[in-house]
């Protein structure tokens, strides 16, 4: 039982040190379909952001004319 846990903790130790070494092989980068994923991520995001801020200039004039009232009031008699 000894030596098979003195054997264990010698390839833990040694495969660690072989795992988190930096010599590992160089990628070639991005895709061209990561890169299209990655466009049509940002399509989706700019596109959104359009009505968004016309949402929010809606809603700064909506609160901001809250003070105003634009009721026409009619006259008693008719």
């Amino acid at each position: 039982m000894r030596t098979i846990s003195a054997m264990l903790t010698a390839l833990m130790i040694t495969t660690t040190q072989a795992l988190a070494s930096g010599a590992a092989p160089e990628g070639e980068g991005l895709g061209f379909l990561a890169a299209c994923f990655i466009g049509f991520g940002v399509m989706i995001v700019m596109f959104q952001f359009i009505p968004g801020i016309m949402l929010m200039v809606g809603m700064l004039k909506g609160i901001f004319s809250l003070g105003r009232k634009d009721v026409h009031e009619t006259p008693a008699g008719e």
